[in-house]
């Protein structure tokens, strides 16, 4: 009886690339599952030539490998396992460590918190994706489908191939406002294969792509309707209400509000305890409908006072067309990508 029949159907999706060449492995020795740090089992690794010389990283782990665990029948474990692209130079002979722990810090987020990853999904590290790169303005990762891969079947379910893209912030801020997919598309012709290169910069220097980008931010608005964010709490009090809202979020909430509430769509921010969800309405009113829920019901003439009081400095700031409401911006203690607070602070 095959002992790791998941295993071997990621091998199987491999051959038709590689063949018989045997991949650089990277194997984990304690496992998540016996109480060890590192949620992937493993990491192969292949070195490619075309079109730009590149390693290609592929996960074992988040999929069920061994046994069928979870009771959905569709998808095997999380549904997906990563792949990562990353420039490689022709006389290197290993790939670099750093990009192993980038895979198995995704790997860590969706096993401690819960919340997975799928074609379209984006979000900040917090940092350049490349550690030990400070001078890196690659600073945040997109995902899409591997263009090679795909998806597979397996017998315990489907697999997507999850590749993760490096982005640099400029280009981080764009997928924001507008929507991951067609930014992505947009992209590609300037990114073969979406290989990561975290020596470059942003390419929306490009003319012809930056303009593609602004005309579809204006014509589609933006397609995030929810942001995770460390703060979105609130106060209220004889009719008064007064949101707390991190100063490091400030000005990706303003750019989201933008993009969405003119465009009859709601915005949700989300903490580990609370909702705090902002919907496009005719009338100003603020609802509680749940425990840990508020609703801000916004007019189209207030938009531009309620995000002129979001910036990323501590402070408090009336909103001057919705009574009785109140934004206070409080200081945010930065985090690195292992979730450590590194003693630095916005706001």
């Amino acid at each position: 009886m095959d002992e790791s029949p998941g295993w071997d159907a990621i091998d199987a999706a491999l051959r038709p690339l590689y063949g018989d060449t045997a991949p650089y492995h990277l194997g984990t020795v304690h496992k998540w599952s016996l109480g060890g740090p590192d949620p992937l089992d493993g990491i192969s690794v292949y070195p490619r030539a075309e079109p730009v010389p590149h390693w290609h990283f592929v996960s074992y782990g988040m999929s069920e490998l061994y046994e069928k665990e979870s009771e959905d029948p569709d998808e095997s474990g999380w549904g997906f396992e990563f792949t990562f692209r990353l420039v490689r130079d022709p006389a290197e002979e290993t790939p670099p460590v750093w990009a192993a722990n980038l895979l198995q810090n995704l790997g860590r987020y969706v096993f401690n918190s819960g919340n997975w990853f799928e074609p379209g999904h984006h979000m900040s590290v917090n940092g350049p994706i490349a550690a030990e790169r400070e001078d890196s303005d690659i600073r945040a990762v997109g995902f899409v489908l591997d263009p090679e891969l795909g998806e597979i079947a397996t017998p315990h379910g489907s697999v997507k191939f999850l590749q993760v893209v490096g982005l640099a912030t400029e280009e981080y801020e764009a997928v924001r406002q507008w929507n991951a997919g067609a930014f992505m598309d947009a992209l590609a012709p300037h990114l073969p294969l979406f290989v990561t290169d975290v020596d470059r910069r942003s390419l929306l220097a490009a003319p012809e792509l930056a303009r593609a980008v602004r005309e579809g931010i204006a014509r589609d608005g933006s397609n995030s309707g929810l942001l995770y964010v460390t703060t979105a709490h609130w106060e209220r009090d004889a009719g008064a209400t007064t949101l707390r809202l991190g100063a490091l979020q400030a000005t990706a909430v303003a750019e989201s509000l933008r993009g969405r509430l003119p465009f009859g769509r709601e915005l949700l921010l989300q903490t580990e305890d609370t909702v705090l969800a902002f919907r496009p309405a005719d009338a100003f009113a603020v609802e509680q409908p749940g425990e840990g829920v508020l609703e801000v019901h916004v007019p189209p003439s207030a938009l531009d006072d309620l995000t002129a009081t979001l910036r990323p400095t501590a402070g408090s700031m009336a909103v001057a067309s919705l009574p009785g409401l109140t934004v206070e911006i409080v200081p945010t203690a930065m985090r690195d990508r292992y979730g450590n607070e590194t003693g630095e602070v916005v706001g």
